[in-house]
């Protein structure tokens, strides 16, 4: 079983990765869509802080969104046909470092036993976390694709881990070795 501060550092270095895939990309870029039936980066950058959201305001505190005009555009329920009309790449980064700075506060609160049944929560946090990283990583996979077959931009190197490996060519956290 992992330890829930070294499942936030795994998840901060999920986050650092993401932002290596992206960063260094203009707007125009970011936002792109080959086609209409395609997710642009800038989608997918949004989703995986609203799963974050999502999944720390059902799971550990409720919590009001950050931003509630996103919560129906970053949603995987809403078909990609309709995923086109993108906030800037500004409102998108803070959308996502304010779901992490919640995800740090509610977690660190869990791990410092703040919490009602802390034991409990812990193994909830421990679960979540898992889940979170590896939503993230499975949405770079398809963030790189864009990047390199669609943009012809070189990828980063692969984060460093001990705790990281490639499943069905997919970056995960394995908590089974």
């Amino acid at each position: 079983m992992y330890e829930v501060q070294a499942l936030l550092r795994e998840y901060d270095r999920s986050r650092t990765y993401t932002d290596e895939l992206w960063k260094d990309l203009g707007a125009d870029e970011v936002t792109w869509r080959p086609h209409e039936e395609f997710s642009a980066i800038g989608w997918h950058l949004g989703h995986q802080a609203l799963v974050a959201h999502f999944m720390i305001r059902n799971l550990t505190a409720a919590e009001p969104s950050p931003d509630p005009d996103l919560d129906g555009l970053m949603d995987s329920a809403n078909p990609e046909k309709f995923r086109g009309a993108l906030p800037t790449v500004e409102r998108l980064a803070t959308f996502r470092d304010t779901v992490a700075e919640r995800v740090h506060a509610r977690i660190g609160a869990i791990a410092a036993g703040e919490v009602g049944a802390p034991t409990q929560m812990s193994i909830i946090a421990t679960h979540l976390l898992i889940a979170l990283i590896n939503h993230e990583y499975q949405h770079d996979q398809w963030i790189c694709e864009v990047r390199t077959e669609h943009l012809g931009r070189a990828l980063p190197p692969d984060p460093v881990s001990d705790y990281l490996g490639r499943v069905d060519g997919y970056l995960v956290l394995n908590p089974f070795g």
